[in-house]
């Protein structure tokens, strides 16, 4: 039982530090949806989705109301379409998402994730005509997310979907030119993607999971930057400890709210993803909970060390509060989404290769990172490489969600507004490495695959 104390240290958290619920985002299975006919394919998936999930948004705005927590994003995913389309007689998936992305608007959610592919062995036919809709698809909705899963450890990294990867990144940048390549900011490509994220822009609906479920994602990287405020100059040992409790508490909310809602909405309560994921609000950033830990710009020496406490920390305090913790759970370092990594990548602290080392330790990978416009598919497939295989030999997720912004170069701005912010262009590194790309085919598991 939460006692007098603790209920006035949660308000205090939610009206001054940032505190949140993130998202609630409903899982729901299509795989009955299935049917040749595109257009009853079509049909099926928006009469099934709307149904269930009309009263998302309206659940989640009562919980607010009645418990006084915000509740920032509604949001669905769905069974990954390249499984739900595979039957359908047509070249082309961009129709099933004009689908979702009106039954998202039909039930008033923000994003919905799962116009995705499992490629990590291999591609099927319909796995490659999804990934060819994808830059069409990005132009014509407004709120679906799509995501390929290209590695795993258990599989390897399938190079010719990450070579595949970098031009489909490059057409979707183009084809949203005129939003500064908005486009790739609704798509991640993944290594060792997990089955109930509720996270956009890589939340799915895995098959492994129930008919409906509701997954919760909280985050509060401003309770956890003042509470380190409290402990300047002690040690680790302290750091650590007061991280965790700080994500006990935070984790104790979510699980609250997704109960409730799983309750009112009659769909099984699934997960509780403690991910720290900042925003662009001064005061809401990952960066600065580092730099409150002694370093002087996030990116300097020392910050992986940092950040490898923080997301361990994280992930103690949460798995107390809470039966089933799952998703991504840990910190974010979305460069665009967090006013203190804006600041180090633009102050040339934070760059592309320190980054890549963070994501050794944090929750996903190189997230929400601009480019030059004319950096080239290649280089990006490499990129995308380098992430796959951290993701593959550490058993860990990973992801790249990068945005090559047509017309920019290292310097300007590209600004996507709301949550998603705006990024520093950073520099990549100007040797090339299509031959690499071009090779094609696996890299094979390695040997921590093999544990049966």
């Amino acid at each position: 039982m939460l006692n007098y104390n603790e209920i006035l240290a949660t308000q205090d958290m939610i009206e001054k530090r940032h505190l949140d619920i993130r998202t609630i985002t409903m899982g729901i299975s299509l795989l009955d949806c299935c049917d040749v006919d595109l257009s009853v394919c079509c049909a099926k998936i928006y009469k099934k989705i709307t149904e269930r999930a009309r009263d998302l948004v309206k659940v989640g705005e009562e919980i607010e109301k009645e418990f006084g927590i915000p509740i920032v994003n509604k949001r669905i995913s769905v069974t990954p379409i390249s499984l739900v389309a595979a039957a359908c007689q047509t070249d082309s998936y961009v129709e099933i998402a004009r689908t979702l992305d009106a039954a998202a608007k039909t039930c008033g959610v923000n994003f919905i994730g799962g116009f995705s592919a499992l490629v990590q062995k291999g591609c099927t036919d319909s796995d490659w005509k999804l990934i060819r809709s994808i830059p069409e698809a990005m132009k014509v909705t407004e709120r679906v997310c799509a995501s390929v899963n290209v590695g795993s450890t258990r599989a390897g990294i399938n190079m010719d979907a990450v070579a595949e990867m970098g031009r489909i990144v490059k057409k979707t940048a183009e084809l949203t030119a005129d939003n500064d390549g908005l486009g790739c900011a609704k798509l991640v490509v993944f290594a060792n993607a997990v089955e109930d994220n509720p996270f956009m822009a890589g939340a799915f609906h895995g098959v492994g999971e129930p008919e409906c479920v509701l997954n919760v994602g909280v985050s509060g990287p401003g309770v956890v930057y003042h509470a380190l405020q409290g402990v300047k100059g002690q040690p680790f040992d302290v750091v650590a400890e007061t991280i965790k409790k700080t994500a006990f508490q935070v984790t104790r909310m979510g699980q609250l709210v997704g109960r409730e809602a799983s309750k009112r909405l009659g769909v099984p309560f699934g997960i509780v993803d403690l991910s720290l994921a900042p925003t662009p609000a001064v005061g809401d950033s990952v960066a600065r909970i580092l730099e409150e830990m002694g370093l002087e710009v996030c990116g300097t020496h020392g910050t992986t060390a940092a950040l490898a406490l923080l997301n361990d920390a994280v992930k103690k305090g949460g798995v107390m509060a809470s039966n089933h913790v799952g998703g991504l759970s840990g910190a974010f370092i979305p460069v665009s989404e967090d006013e203190g990594m804006i600041a180090a990548a633009e102050s040339g602290t934070l760059v592309l290769d320190k980054l890549e080392a963070m994501t050794c330790v944090c929750s996903v990978g190189l997230d929400m990172i601009a480019v030059p416009g004319d950096t080239s598919a290649a280089t990006i497939s490499a990129i995308i490489a380098d992430e796959a295989a951290i993701g593959m030999v550490n058993s860990k997720t990973t992801a790249v969600r990068i945005i090559p912004a047509p017309g920019k170069v290292v310097g300007d701005r590209v600004e996507m507004g709301g949550l998603l912010g705006s990024a520093p262009v950073m520099p990549v590194h100007d040797k090339g490495s299509e031959q690499f790309v071009a090779r094609g085919g696996r890299i094979p598991a390695p040997l921590q695959s093999l544990k049966n």
